[in-house]
């Protein structure tokens, strides 16, 4: 999950090097924190959020099909 928020994320921005996830696993809920860069962070979250919010959907299905919870932070 965490090379799939990465490879979308790097698809969406201007500057790729700058993207970075980290991942908390807890028992039931993994927690991801992508950081990009302070000039991308308006590709990431999208007119009215839709962009940031079609990623959590897509994180949500794939971890559905682990029995987990998966949370996305979006952090500059």
């Amino acid at each position: 999950m965490k090379d799939l928020i990465g490879y979308i994320a790097k698809a969406l921005v201007d500057r790729p090097e700058a993207v970075s996830v980290s991942e908390i696993p807890g028992d039931r809920v993994i927690v991801f924190k992508l950081r990009v860069a302070k000039d991308d962070i308006g590709k990431i979250i999208g007119k009215q959020g839709r962009t940031a919010d079609a990623i959590r959907t897509i994180l949500t299905a794939v971890a559905a099909k682990e029995r987990k919870r998966a949370v996305l932070e979006i952090l500059e």
